[in-house]
């Protein structure tokens, strides 16, 4: 058999995938929107091209031979990539559209993604949005979202990353809490306070931090700290240096939303490193196509936070 026939019969090959899924000729031409008649012809067009027996019929239903089995398991990978690769083609001529999984860490999705989130959706009035807020990494291709967004160092090699904008960490404190116990003038200095730090699991708790204006890596020192409370969120940290209990280390996300000069910066000339991450990521894992919801949400995010987060103190 030549290409050329080979070529023809792609279709009816297909036809075969979908009849091994249905089990009976009456569904299968539902399906693909064809008349009993025309699907049995084709079928059998099949059949004599391919020399063996393909379908086994019953009275009651409709089964494939071991060849035919064998033929739609060895095509059927091709064809739903042949689905994926249409519908992507289709997604980019279209409005973005369709639910949009999304998971952020707690704070910074609560202070910075939520606000910004009711205008998208004004913009595109065809997507919609679950979502999950989250300190936790979480496996975004077995939980199904679509997008994460990641404040960290990296990310994984085997993800698309859009860099969203820089952060930076940020130490301060209440003035109330600088009255009563003094202001530090070096990191080593803060081993005598109440520091407010994020939880994790290591025993001790340390920060780092070097001189700014300094060359990456140079200067860096690093203090054991220890304080009256710890949380897995900034926000919960913000709100104890609120109330006065210590000095805390925050992210830019968190510190942003203060403003007023109800904290003050302590350890200006002295940049905290290490503790948080230093860029704002959206993360997806790796596709050929990217839906176009995902492109536009990514867009409007980057050019939302384009210019970083304004510090209040």
């Amino acid at each position: 058999m030549d290409d050329r026939k080979i070529e023809s019969l792609w279709a009816h090959v297909h036809w075969l995938t979908v009849l091994g899924q249905q089990g009976s000729y009456t569904g299968a031409a539902q399906r693909l929107g064809v008349s009993k008649a025309a699907m049995s012809q084709r079928i059998s067009e099949l059949e004599r091209a391919a020399g063996v027996p393909l379908v086994r019929r019953t009275t009651r239903s409709v089964r494939l031979t071991e060849a035919g089995q064998q033929l739609v398991d060895s095509t059927l990978g091709a064809f739903e990539q042949i689905a994926r690769s249409f519908e992507g083609v289709k997604d980019l001529a279209a409005a973005p559209r369709g639910l949009l999984r999304l998971t952020a860490p707690v704070a910074l999705a609560r202070q910075q993604i939520v606000p910004r989130l009711p205008e998208f959706l004004r913009r595109h009035p065809e997507v919609r949005i679950e979502l999950d807020l989250s300190d936790r990494l979480s496996s975004l291709a077995q939980e199904g979202f679509d997008l994460a967004i990641r404040h960290s160092a990296s990310v994984p090699d085997t993800h698309v990353a859009w860099t969203l904008c820089r952060t930076r960490s940020l130490l301060v404190a209440s003035r109330a809490y600088l009255r009563r116990r003094g202001t530090p003038q070096h990191p080593q200095e803060l081993a005598q306070h109440d520091c407010l730090h994020y939880l994790r699991p290591q025993d001790t708790v340390a920060w780092s931090f070097q001189r700014r204006g300094s060359p990456a890596g140079s200067d860096k020192l690093t203090v054991a700290v220890k304080g009256p409370f710890a949380a897995n969120n900034s926000e919960a940290l913000r709100e104890a240096a609120l109330g006065g209990l210590g000095i805390a280390l925050l992210p830019d996300f968190s510190a942003q939303a203060l403003g007023g000069g109800k904290l003050v910066a302590v350890l200006p000339d002295w940049q905290p490193v290490g503790t948080y991450g230093e860029q704002l990521y959206a993360v997806r894992p790796y596709s050929a196509q990217v839906p176009r919801a995902v492109q536009a949400l990514v867009g409007y995010l980057r050019e939302a936070f384009q210019d970083g987060f304004a510090t209040g103190p």
